[in-house]
């Protein structure tokens, strides 16, 4: 089971942003804030949404790397296990307590696929994707020298554009293969369209997962002709999981991004045209960051730069904020444009990252308020576990 973290020796600002009981004007900068209340409301509803509609939650681990946050999902939303890319994440989350685990991806390097083969013995499910079936020998050969299970799902190109197969027949002759493979068993279908998760209209990205959901469809009533019934049919993201919730096709939902939100899906629209983080899901995670020269009059300068955050998809937001804007940033440094001189050194400003996945690959831990207390401080367990 998940380790209780123990922070005795820890020094605050050297070693660990905050401790719990701090006041969060205490906390040092530039770190991951979780707001609890927040973070719980999107679990709520995203487990509440998944039950009313006959679906099973997967949540994506890969977002927040966090076995607190993935048990949190399981206690609140009813999650069923995550899905993650690497078998090194994968290992984090079985030793974490987690029973039910997906790498979402291929593997096929020899000493990952040993690695693989032997997460079942701790008690867990492991569950790969396949899209070629060569791997499916190699799969074999580990399961059966570990006495262990590998469950597959046949991946397929719904429109993302990187693994997976294109065509039925590709999907029928692996999932045989599959099921006909020592040590293995094949446990149905990975169909995550990943291409239309930002666009921003819905009518956008309705036309898309319509497409997929067609092809899905397909591939799984042609196995069932063959006597192959899938257990998994998954997929779904922050985009588009009322999509595949609704399709009467998928069984299984992989979100991820909901539980925090950053800045890029923010933008995305609802069915009503309304951005989705005002009022479908809230922001939960931020930067929080420091003031600590405004020796420009117009222009604030904050210790959270290029090193605290990812801006592939684009620079954070300041929170709350309308007077003040985050312009630039470089290694240590980010700059915010003021105008109206309102911020003050040792100001602290929460910013909502563009893209929360790999901004919270480069933090060691995340600082959970509630009623400006720090209530919790959890460690990004899975951290660097990119293998």
């Amino acid at each position: 089971m998940n380790k209780v973290v123990s922070f005795e020796g820890l020094e605050v600002g050297y070693d660990i942003p905050a401790l719990p009981g701090m006041d969060e004007a205490d906390i040092q900068t530039p770190c991951l804030v979780l707001d609890l209340d927040a973070l719980e409301r999107n679990i709520v509803k995203m487990g509440d949404f998944a039950k009313a509609h006959g679906m099973r939650h997967r949540v994506h681990g890969k977002m927040h790397k966090s076995v607190d946050v993935a048990l949190l999902q399981e206690r609140l939303g009813g999650s069923v296990g995550v899905c993650c890319q690497k078998v090194s994440e994968a290992e984090v989350f079985a030793r974490g307590g987690i029973r039910d685990v997906l790498v979402s991806n291929q593997v096929r390097d020899p000493a990952k696929i040993d690695r693989l083969a032997r997460i079942p013995k701790l008690g867990v499910r492991a569950i790969c994707c396949v899209d070629d079936i060569s791997n499916v020998a190699d799969l074999s050969v580990a399961a059966v020298k570990h006495g262990t299970q590998i469950e597959c799902l046949v991946e397929i190109d719904c429109g993302a554009g990187r693994c997976g197969v294109k065509t039925t027949p590709e999907v029928v002759a692996i999932a045989k293969a599959i099921e006909a493979a020592p040590g293995l068993k094949f446990a149905g279908i990975q169909a995550y369209q990943g291409a239309m998760q930002h666009m921003d209209k819905y009518e956008d990205r309705k036309a898309k997962i319509e497409l997929a959901v067609a092809q899905v469809k397909d591939a799984v009533d042609t196995l069932a002709a063959d006597g192959i019934a899938c257990d998994i049919v998954g997929g779904g993201g922050t985009g588009s999981y009322y999509f595949e919730g609704t399709s009467g096709v998928y069984n299984e939902l992989q979100c991820g991004s909901y539980a925090f939100m950053d800045a890029d899906y923010g933008r995305i629209l609802d069915k009503d045209g309304k951005r989705i983080d005002q009022g479908e899901w809230e922001n939960a995670l931020f930067i929080l960051t420091s003031v600590m020269s405004h020796a420009k009059a117009d222009k604030a300068i904050c210790d959270a730069g290029l090193k605290a955050q990812s801006v592939d998809s684009g620079l954070p937001v300041i929170y709350g904020r309308t007077d003040v804007k985050y312009v630039k940033c470089s290694d240590e440094h980010g700059v915010i444009e003021d105008p109206q001189g309102v911020l003050k050194v040792n100001d602290k400003l929460r910013l909502v990252p563009g893209h929360c996945d790999p901004t919270c690959n480069v933090h060691d831990w995340y600082v959970g308020v509630r009623g400006g207390k720090v209530e919790v401080v959890w460690p990004v367990s899975a951290r660097g576990k990119a293998y």
